[in-house]
């Protein structure tokens, strides 16, 4: 294998973090990994007794994040990886969904993100080396009636990935946004929260999108362990990409998704030009 990293995952005590903590352990990597209750905390370091090393933390709050990065910094040294993994789904409607729900989805999948980001990376760059990974979705290029507050932010985190990946070029950090599809995660389960329906005109439009979601969550395509051997392999990848999709439905939507927009761009290109002085 490649040389060991130090890893830093947020969210490690379900879906897509813990299976991506457990393979990166089995693969000889030390990971620091982050919690929201003391038994989250137990259970994962009890995976590994010196190379699981657990913190409490929630993201939406800056001045935790970088005492514990500090404190991080100078106990255990150098992190290797930063991977932003923790994050929720909002489902609504976006006429039944209030502000504040908004203002969550983003301090947690966006501000929190950047927060972490933002820690870490001055001593990535004094090294100049290191990999940030931060798990976006296929909901960062699609669309689906009743989920535009978590689109905006996996569309907002896309955009912050990528612009990041240009600006730490120079100094051999990159930056991989992971966007997965649908995958046997909590997501569409417990971890989502859903604002209440109020507004009859969007019953027809929306009750079966929710309902179905609903019915296949657990039997999703994509599956966790995988999505982690695949990250895997792009952090131990010297070249990797700024972009990764996994699933062969994020691959399928995103290519109609992409063909859409190329056809629309066409047919309105005359007027697209007209506005040339």
């Amino acid at each position: 294998m490649a040389s060991a990293k130090t890893l830093f995952i947020t969210g490690v005590s379900s879906g897509f973090g813990q299976a991506l903590a457990q393979h990166a352990l089995a693969a000889g990597h030390r990971v620091i990994g982050t919690v929201r209750s003391r038994e989250a905390l137990q259970a994962f370091e009890a995976l590994d007794a010196t190379r699981a090393v657990g913190r409490l933390l929630d993201v939406t709050d800056a001045e935790q994040i970088d005492k514990v990065v500090g404190e991080i910094s100078s106990s255990m040294g150098e992190v290797d990886v930063l991977v932003n993994n923790a994050g929720y789904g909002h489902e609504g409607i976006l006429e039944e969904s209030s502000l504040a729900e908004m203002r969550r989805q983003f301090d947690v999948n966006v501000f929190g993100a950047v927060a972490m980001i933002k820690a870490l990376l001055p001593g990535m760059r004094q090294r100049r080396r290191g990999h940030i990974i931060n798990i976006t979705s296929m909901g960062g290029f699609i669309t689906l009636p009743g989920i535009s507050y978590y689109c905006g932010s996996k569309f907002a985190l896309e955009g912050i990935s990528e612009t990041l990946s240009k600006e730490l070029a120079p100094f051999n950090i990159h930056v991989t946004a992971v966007a997965p599809g649908s995958f046997r995660t909590d997501w569409a389960g417990r971890s989502m929260v859903r604002s209440a329906r109020t507004i009859p005109d969007y019953d027809a439009l929306f009750d079966p999108v929710r309902q179905a979601r609903q019915e296949k969550s657990g039997r999703q395509p994509g599956d966790p362990v995988k999505a982690a051997q695949a990250i895997l392999a792009a952090i131990e990848s010297p070249n990797p990409p700024v972009h990764l999709l996994l699933g062969s439905d994020a691959l399928s939507l995103v290519r109609q998704k992409l063909a859409a927009l190329s056809q629309e761009i066409a047919e309105w290109e005359t007027l697209t030009r007209s506005t040339d002085a």
